[in-house]
């Protein structure tokens, strides 16, 4: 511990003001009003304002919103666009076929938002009920008792140079204590991936795998226009055998919400998520929106799609994890923000009662017990087995989840394994066939330099580099060698570049393009790259995504 720091106390500490953690803190503040009590919740957030590194499609769900805020459309939520019509297509290169809807992917009720406005006004609720969120201040480190249990965690300190001097501008990051803290920072949390391994939290449950999702907001011609309008695609522009697809949602104000994922269990290394984002706008059905309008923002998340038989042990000595840090997306649903509220909420109910009877049950009962009693688990068990599935192709997947969905009803007497960790996926380079990808047109394709300007992501370019290399050598001796340098290709802001230097094939890292989507971390074959975070504050700005 730097003896310099000063530190704070809570009875709560909350790592990530996203949908779960922001449910989490005001939910802990509802019980403690219920009963009377003062509770000192603090809420810390990497991003310099609450909902700027937020990025989803996104239908949202309300289920988990009216439990918590019963009267949320008195209070201004903004939900302003009801889901209407659903479509879902297979597509060709210049055709498409519309297939039955899956049931699980019916949005009545739902609305298309904008989740970082959502989670703007989210923290807008907590901080009037009196509750500490403290934008800006990224929790670098965890710290912990003698006896190995979660003390709080400690923000990184400021003003360090790229060669790790202080500068003029230091300051020394402040301690934050808790009698219990969540930790709530969204897919691939760089703390969460450390309690996982110190706590063996992965121990007797399957791996954890990821997509990466890339979302364009356009402001595009009225007569285009058709807001509640949902549209999903499997097919073109990639093979049956890669898992991906796309949505197009219509918002109010001739806006349009567009999107790709694709699932980071893919094999050839030369395939480039970015360009298959962009290849499939030129689609003839897809095109025909677009045309006349204009791309007003850009950015990229990796998701958690291991679903019901990935989620890890959820507590630890001290604390818990909640929403997409331990992994609860329901993937056939394709939506995660009411499973990550909910999440948060039992969370609080359970540190809650713990914090009122420290005599009674451990943490862990309380939690994962709540969580099992709840609609969150149930509606993940029933489709556990539909992402797996994929493993057999997109058309053996589409008959095997038929059978799961209208036959067992979700309720099949096994389950699913996945097909192991996404980094040990890639085939060699020299034994998979490359991809011609179009050049972007400028009009309805950008490359990614360009696109990246509409994510307003920033980093100051003299700090310490927070995408660290365990081993120097690896990215020339193995990846390039025997992958032709993936990293080049599924980072969605290239951050990653291969260049010419004194000695020979060096790797160059663009840090200050980062996104914060978390890939690197995730597909690096040799899982050689740790995404640490930046300076608080830092990475994008998204506004309506």
């Amino acid at each position: 511990m730097d003896a310099l720091r000063e530190s704070m106390e809570f009875d709560v500490v909350i790592v990530g003001a996203g949908p779960a953690g922001l449910s989490c803190a005001i939910r802990l503040k509802q019980l403690a009003d219920e009963a009377g009590k003062e509770l000192n919740i603090c809420v810390l957030e990497k991003a310099g304002e609450i909902g700027a590194h937020i990025l989803s499609g996104a239908v949202f769900e309300p289920r988990a919103l009216n439990e918590l805020i019963p009267d949320w459309q008195e209070k201004g939520a903004p939900l302003d666009t009801p889901a209407k019509d659903d479509s879902f297509l297979f597509l060709t290169k210049d055709k498409s076929f519309k297939l039955p809807t899956p049931p699980q992917m019916h949005n009545k009720g739902n609305y298309i938002i904008s989740l970082s406005n959502f989670v703007r006004w989210l923290g807008e609720q907590a901080e009037g009920m009196g509750i500490e969120i403290y934008p800006g201040f990224a929790a670098a480190e965890i710290l912990y008792y003698d006896d190995g249990s979660v003390k709080g965690v400690a923000t990184g300190d400021m003003g360090i140079n790229k060669a790790g001097e202080k500068t003029n501008m230091f300051e020394v990051g402040m301690e934050l204590h808790g009698k219990q803290t969540i930790f709530a920072e969204g897919c691939r949390g760089h703390l969460g991936k450390e309690l996982m391994q110190k706590f063996d939290l992965r121990d007797g449950v399957d791996v954890q795998t990821y997509g990466l999702g890339m979302k364009e907001l356009w402001q595009i011609p009225a007569e285009n226009s058709n807001p509640g309008q949902i549209i999903h695609t499997a097919g073109w522009p990639m093979d049956s055998k890669t898992y991906g697809g796309s949505f197009l949602y219509h918002l109010n104000d001739n806006k349009v919400a567009i999107g790709y994922v694709v699932g980071l269990d893919y094999k050839n290394p030369h395939l480039f998520p970015y360009m298959e984002f962009q290849r499939f706008k030129h689609h003839p059905d897809i095109c025909k929106i677009l045309e006349g309008g204009e791309r007003i923002a850009y950015g990229a998340r990796a998701l958690n799609e291991g679903g019901f038989q990935s989620i890890p042990k959820l507590t630890f000595p001290g604390g818990a994890l909640v929403g997409c840090d331990a992994g609860f997306l329901n993937v056939p649903k394709i939506k995660g923000s009411h499973t990550a509220m909910k999440s948060g909420m039992v969370a609080a109910e359970a540190v809650f009662e713990l914090l009122s009877n420290p005599d009674g049950k451990n943490e862990a009962s309380l939690y994962s017990e709540k969580l099992k009693d709840s609609w969150l688990w149930d509606e993940l068990y029933k489709v556990r087995n539909i992402r797996p599935s994929f493993k057999w192709g997109f058309w053996g997947a589409v008959v095997y989840s038929a059978i799961d969905t209208y036959i067992f009803r979700g309720r099949a007497p096994w389950t699913l394994k996945h097909h192991g960790a996404d980094h040990q996926s890639l085939d060699k380079a020299a034994n998979s066939e490359k991809i011609d990808y179009p050049k972007p047109d400028g009009k309805i394709s950008f490359d990614r330099n360009t696109n990246l300007a509409f994510s307003n992501t920033n980093h100051d370019e003299d700090q310490p580099c927070h995408l660290t290399l365990k081993n120097n050598n690896i990215p020339i001796q193995v990846n390039l060698a025997d992958y032709d340098a993936p990293e080049q290709r599924y980072c969605p802001a290239g951050v990653y570049e291969i260049i010419d230097g004194d000695d020979g094939k060096k790797l160059q890292i663009n840090a200050q393009n980062c996104l914060h989507c978390k890939t690197c971390d995730i597909k690096d074959p040799t899982q050689n790259i740790n995404w640490v975070t930046p300076h608080g504050g830092e990475g994008p700005i998204y506004s309506g995504m």
